[in-house]
């Protein structure tokens, strides 16, 4: 367990506040939490008179369709018009430099870097750390250095905050979501944001392309209830055809394993997809508490939380990426429930 001690939050604070420039930086693909968090601070900055760029390094380099709601999307910058050397770097979610894709080399060329995570497998490659395994989220650590900025919290960059606490527990059903995880989100929510509509956009808005490629998934899911030593493993492959023909791209059906781990029969849920841009796989892992799949996909060169984790795989098809993370989940010990 790793939690950011005050040496840290000081210099952290100090170096932002001293900062005429900051650049911001999340985890490609971003999810909830990785724009949330981002976009929250990039905008508490802003409002101190900090010039603030935020992006990430991957294609394509658009907001999901889930989080245009967002505010301060007008910070961002693509890749390519990222500052080559930062004069203060400021990563969010993000375990280690390859997570930035193309921006993983401001690690270097920056003056200095500060890392806001909430990962296990963070690797402490900055300057100052403000890493916190036991945070529900990244969004937790970035209110509090809204709150050490002295910035007030105002309904937007609560939303965004909002954005990542929901996301990264699971719409608070994660045990994650402690009680200080909810008196966060009551203060959030008595800023006046409408968390009805933030849950509608992330959850119960999609095209009906996405509803097709669901039951596509769905048909073609396998459950085999005698891997993990016993616990059962639902999978299913989503190929760059499915994409195609629904017309959706990676962002966009993150929500599947979602669907998919409700079989009670399986402890782990597994979607692979296809990477119709890159190549590869990107692999999708959730467990209901009895594996710790954040420490599998970390032996397969990827990482994230206990219990939702994924990697990359530049396997040439799909059965030779799950051969090889039926093995690792084999090997990976059952964690008391």
């Amino acid at each position: 367990m790793s939690v950011p001690p005050e040496r840290q939050w000081q210099r952290a604070v100090a170096m932002l506040t001293g900062a005429d420039r900051v650049a911001l930086a999340c985890h490609v693909a971003p999810d909830g939490d990785a724009l949330g968090s981002m976009l929250a601070l990039g905008d508490a900055l802003r409002s101190r008179g900090t010039e603030v760029v935020a992006s990430w390094g991957g294609e394509p380099f658009e907001v999901p369709a889930a989080y245009a709601f967002l505010p301060a999307t007008d910070l961002l910058v693509p890749p390519w018009n990222f500052p080559a050397e930062p004069e203060l770097f400021v990563t969010l979610d993000s375990g280690s430099p390859d997570r930035l894709g193309t921006l993983g080399d401001r690690v270097r060329t920056a003056n200095c870097t500060i890392v806001v995570d909430h990962h296990a497998t963070n690797t402490r490659y900055g300057g100052v750390h403000l890493v916190d395994d036991e945070a529900a989220a990244t969004a937790v650590l970035v209110a509090e250095l809204v709150d050490r900025l002295d910035v007030e919290l105002s309904q937007d960059i609560a939303a965004a905050l909002y954005t990542g606490l929901l996301t990264d527990t699971g719409s608070f059903r994660y045990p994650s979501a402690t009680p200080a995880v909810h008196e966060l989100a009551a203060r959030l929510l008595a800023t006046g944001i409408r968390h009805d509509l933030i849950s509608r956009a992330i959850y119960d808005t999609a095209p009906f392309g996405w509803i097709e490629l669901l039951g596509q998934a769905c048909a073609t899911a396998r459950l085999d209830v005698a891997a993990v030593g016993g616990l059962g493993l639902v999978w299913t492959v989503v190929e760059a055809g499915d994409l195609a023909a629904s017309g959706l791209g990676l962002a966009d059906v993150e929500g599947v394993i979602d669907v998919l781990r409700v079989a009670q029969e399986a402890e782990v849920a597994v979607v692979v997809k296809a990477d119709p841009i890159e190549g590869g796989w990107k692999v999708s892992t959730r467990s209901k508490g009895a594996v710790d799949v954040g420490a599998v996909c970390a032996a397969l060169g990827g990482g994230g939380h206990l219990f939702a984790a994924g990697f990359t795989s530049d396997d040439d098809d799909a059965d030779t990426t799950l051969a090889r993370l039926r093995a690792e989940l084999e090997a990976a010990p059952h964690l008391p429930t």
